[in-house]
């Protein structure tokens, strides 16, 4: 193939190569695809392409067709850098058909960058200044020819001008030229790249005094590549920006060496020496640090998936409905605050009261319960936590109080009440008020209340600070997307920090319809939806169907059935009254009077059947309790009940209602081996476990759900030859 001008023009992505591509990928038939992403093309959202587009998908659920959307970008970006890359180094007159080749064969960005590297800089490699001098041809020689022809042919390279002033010199420039070409052949750097990785060891040694340091378990630490987990790449990596750990890659490189030179011919000494330059000088370096770069990049993937699956089922967590609640934010200092909230999460009053004044503390409790008719109080789980629920619990028993009590997480409470949104809310409240408001409200309407907190601040993840930032919110935006689409939203009471997750809804449009509601009063129907500011016509068909309005005279607006299908659906509620549900000949009907498919069909019959159902109403209710443990209480052998508030790698951390949460271990999940803590709990899930261990200087707790205590380890992780447990690992 011969690189022209007119090839460099000619560059173009393909979008059906692209589709192809991801069908092949994602095993999702190319028929499905190409209309998924002809819907994103047209600027339809994951949500509701999933949901009202199942037609045209052939049924892809959201998980597909966010897949479907993220392959997408990455392949454009790779086709896009690939082209740029293509005409970056054509234009310096240095795009050979072998290079050409290697670019289009690379997989991923980095193979693109590395390729690249060489020609961005702008002092020039020694094989780019060997071609300069016209040494190519010699280099093509070096591959086939002995070394007495070589060393003969070498001499009519000679050239002073050039700066090749000796045999040698020649010999040595097309050395440097077979050297780069090696580290540029995209086949023998896999091979290179796949020997190390099933062969070498990630070694980790510690640069500070090992008995104050945080990363200990890592001062003298080795592990195959092969085995490494994703958070201890995450810790290693950690401790490597601090200083306090030096990280290598250790591999046999002798044996590596010997099978490159065996696949080879060697017809001279001088080929020899420029594989072992190429290998050891360039092609090694950029394998070991595409290595490190790839187990990054898997390692952020996997947290920030595990954060984004602990959000979900935390955003999941089922309201309590219809409760009139007292918030208390616990505090030492300056005092602890209380706010109570009627059954619509609005707030009625405030009051303050010292925990060491336990009889006044009690009076203000019981007064505002009883004014306020209040039926569940929740109470932060931070410092001064423990103290606050023994108050709260001996004046429901004093006071004979109909009311019950639940510890709730108070991350990223401090993060709202400090927030413009908290502000705008309640502008003349002090920010310590507004916390003790936001602990209420996430007992009411957990979903409501947390989307107004930034994710990165609730506390569900694992090393959130050190992956990709830029993935990370991405991610994390997407799953608040999915959970407040998959749950809907009630237009007439829903806050600006909820709406602009809605299919279509951004954030300006969110603010009009905030202020809209505001200046007119409640949104009566969804066909008002387009007398709002900023909703045409494509944003009422993204979001209309995800809107709720219990109180339009339309019951329909208060469905999941879209208005598009408004026609359909009241044909169908018909037949569903009086028959109970739709016959096959009666379907066809109204598919071919209304032009609709058969799963539409099916969706909106079963929608009618069983209207505005609650996707959450099958997740673990907060536990209400009336008793109090401190961790003094504590002792092995107890056991406590728990909510599990966050699912990692190593197992699971549990809030039994005091400050400290405890860990339980991933072999301590269950008697039988567990190879993922997800598949055993979730954050949410309600448990009773036992203590297995107390250590009362680090204030940290072991639990174990094992029934029988004889059992082996579920799994057991890479730790320290010592007796005891050491959780230091995972408070990192």
């Amino acid at each position: 193939m011969e690189i022209t001008q007119e090839l460099m023009d000619s560059l173009a992505i393909s979008e059906m190569d692209i589709m192809h591509k991801i069908s092949d990928v994602l095993n999702i038939e190319l028929r499905q695809v190409v209309p998924t992403v002809n819907l994103l093309n047209e600027g339809c959202t994951v949500p509701f392409i999933s949901r009202y587009r199942k037609e045209a998908t052939g049924a892809l659920d959201e998980v597909q067709v966010r897949d479907i959307s993220h392959r997408l970008a990455t392949f454009r970006n790779l086709e896009e850098r690939r082209i740029e890359i293509c005409r970056g180094i054509f234009s310096q007159g240095l795009l050979s058909e072998s290079l050409y080749e290697n670019i289009q064969k690379a997989q991923t960005i980095t193979e693109l960058d590395d390729i690249y590297a060489p020609y961005k800089r702008k002092k020039k490699t020694r094989g780019m200044l060997a071609i300069e001098k016209g040494l190519e041809p010699l280099a093509n020689l070096m591959e086939t020819a002995d070394d007495d022809k070589l060393e003969e042919e070498a001499e009519k390279f000679i050239d002073a001008e050039k700066g090749v002033e000796t045999a040698d010199d020649a010999l040595s420039g097309a050395q440097d030229i077979l050297a780069e070409r090696l580290a540029h052949d995209m086949a023998n750097r896999e091979i290179v790249k796949n020997h190390i990785l099933k062969n070498g060891k990630l070694v980790v040694k510690g640069l500070k005094d090992e008995a104050s340091s945080t990363y200990k378990m890592y001062y003298d630490y080795n592990e195959p590549l092969s085995s490494v987990k994703a958070h201890r790449v995450l810790a290693i990596n950690r401790g490597e920006r601090e200083e306090e750990l030096e990280v290598k890659i250790d591999f046999d490189e002798d044996a590596l060496t010997a099978m490159q030179l065996g696949r080879f011919d060697m017809p001279n000494i001088f080929r020899k020496s420029a594989i072992e330059d190429g290998l050891k000088r360039l092609l090694l370096p950029a394998v070991l640090r595409e290595i490190r770069s790839n187990f990054t990049d898997q390692a952020d993937d996997h947290g920030i998936e595990t954060f984004a699956v602990n959000l979900k089922n935390l955003l999941m967590q089922p309201p309590i409905k219809q409760a009139r609640i007292l918030g208390i934010d616990p505090g030492i200092r300056t005092g602890t605050k209380a706010a109570a909230m009627d059954e619509n999460g609005t707030f009625l009053e405030y009051f303050t009261f010292k925990n060491h004044e336990a009889e006044d503390a009690m009076e203000k409790i019981a007064t505002s319960c009883k004014k306020n008719r209040i039926q569940l109080i929740s109470v932060g789980n931070g410092t001064g936590s423990p103290d606050v629920q023994k108050i709260v619990a001996d004046a429901i028993s004093r006071y004979n109080l109909d009311v019950q009590y639940t510890v709730t997480s108070e991350d990223g409470a401090s993060v709202y009440s400090a927030s413009d949104v908290a502000r705008e809310e309640f502008p003349d409240l002090d920010l310590t008020i507004r916390g003790a408001i936001s602990i209420g409200r996430r007992v009411l309407d957990p979903l409501a209340e947390l989307v107004k907190i930034e994710p990165k601040a609730i506390g569900v993840g694992l090393y959130q600070h050190d992956v990709n930032q830029t993935k990370l919110a991405s991610t994390l935006d997407e799953t608040v997307e999915s959970v407040v689409n998959n749950v809907g939203v009630n237009i007439n009471t829903a806050s600006y920090s909820l709406l602009k997750y809605v299919s279509g809804i951004n954030s300006l449009t969110a603010k009009k319809i905030v202020r809209y509601r505001n200046e007119n009063g409640a949104i009566k129907s969804r066909k008002d939806l387009k007398k709002i500011p900023g909703v045409g016509d494509k944003t009422f068909e993204q979001a209309a169907g995800f809107l709720k309005i219990p109180d339009s005279d339309d019951p329909l607006d208060n469905t999941w059935v879209h208005p598009e299908n408004y026609d359909v659906a009241r044909e169908i509620l018909i037949d569903i009254k009086m028959k109970g549900n739709i016959v096959k000949d009666r379907k066809s009907e109204l598919m071919a009077k209304y032009n609709v498919g058969e799963t539409t069909i099916d969706d909106i019959a079963e929608e009618l059947k069983k209207p505005n159902r609650d996707p959450r109403d099958g997740y673990p209710q907060p536990i209400l309790q009336k008793g109090v443990v401190t961790f003094e209480d504590l002792s092995v052998g107890m056991k406590v009940t728990g909510k599990i508030k966050n699912v990692v790698d190593f197992g699971a951390f549990v809030d039994i209602g005091i400050k400290e949460t405890a860990l339980l271990h991933i072999s301590e999940l269950s008697d039988s081996y567990v190879s993922n803590p997800g598949d055993v709990v979730k954050v949410g899930d309600i448990v009773e476990a036992k203590i297995i261990e107390i250590d009362t200087v680090r204030k940290r707790v072991s639990l174990s759900l094992k029934t029988n205590p004889d059992a082996p380890a579920a799994r057991a992780e890479r730790r320290p030859a010592k007796k005891k447990f050491d959780y230091s690992q995972y408070f990192i």
